[in-house]
């Protein structure tokens, strides 16, 4: 019968073999969810491809890359009360996405899940699971997983309404952990984020894709979500740790120049979270110097 309480987007750009295969996993999926993908701009056909193969699939096709905020085109175009994210390279487990909106439905407060992630061929957890699970975030005990700061888009089912209400992915942000931001202006607004380690997201890395470029506008979205968020001396602290541990190279010093040309409209923009909020959220810090599943490599 399907469930009509989750629709699912898809971003994609230049990648129309991916695209293709994502979405036939999708509607092969019980859940039988709409499927909206948003094509960024791509000159290989996607958009054409797509629309032949699935005419059920709702595409839309952009006229240039605008990244992460692709979501939130594909969001306006869904009327489900619960949305689920899905990149070109990944697919969700069947099951996955009944049993995030029966979570969702029990738990008006909480406005994302996150899943776990399996690296495909291989089929082993990704190593960011790890972290997911040992969230050093403190959580309500109503929570029905480890309450988390931040999250991964391609493996979330959120709640159509708090995404809007938060204004979606920042346009500023493009791609590259864009999602630190809109987690905090959630948390701010005082819903919930948690992992659920029984939703299962697939992830087989394309190998079409700039490791370089997307270093550069991370580590640039990584400055600009600090000075844009955190009080002034945990931002003094993380860009000075940052300034300590990214690979002293062109792309380091090029993400840097990129985020000091914003500095205008940072400080136009600038709203530090309140302060129970970068109290709950500090101990992430430290989760973070000690990441190994997240380096600024490529």
């Amino acid at each position: 019968m399907g469930d009509p309480r989750v629709g699912v987007v898809v971003i994609t750009w230049q990648r129309r073999e991916e695209a293709l295969a994502c979405v036939a996993r999708l509607l092969a999926l019980p859940e039988q969810p709409h499927v909206v993908l948003v094509d960024n701009g791509s000159t290989d056909g996607t958009a054409g491809a797509v629309r032949a193969a699935f005419p059920q699939v709702e595409v839309v096709a952009l006229g240039r890359n605008r990244g992460a905020v692709g979501r939130n085109v594909g969001v306006r175009r869904l009327r489900t009360p619960y949305v689920a994210f899905c990149d070109d390279d990944t697919w969700w487990n069947p099951g996955s996405l009944s049993r995030a909106a029966d979570v969702l439905d029990s738990h008006p407060r909480l406005a994302l899940v996150n899943a776990r992630i399996v690296v495909e061929p291989a089929g082993v957890e990704d190593p960011i699971v790890a972290e997911l699970r040992q969230s050093p975030v403190p959580g309500p005990a109503w929570l029905p997983g480890p309450a988390l700061g931040s999250f991964l888009a391609g493996a979330t089912v959120l709640r159509r309404d708090a995404f809007e209400r938060a204004g979606g992915f920042s346009p500023r942000l493009w791609l590259g952990g864009e999602e630190e931001l809109l987690a905090t202006d959630l948390v701010s607004a005082g819903w919930e984020l948690c992992y659920l380690d029984e939703l299962t997201v697939h992830h087989h890395a394309s190998k079409l894709r700039d490791a370089t470029h997307r270093r550069r506008v991370g580590l640039r979205n990584t400055l600009w979500f600090t000075w844009l968020r955190r009080p002034l001396a945990p931002a003094v602290r993380r860009t000075l740790f940052l300034a300590r541990t990214v690979p002293r190279d062109r792309t380091s010093l090029l993400a840097a120049f990129d985020a000091a040309r914003g500095l205008g409209w940072l400080l136009a923009e600038r709203r530090a979270r309140p302060h129970p909020v970068e109290a709950r959220l500090a101990p992430l810090d430290e989760a973070q110097r000690r990441s190994t599943a997240r380096r600024y490599v490529g």
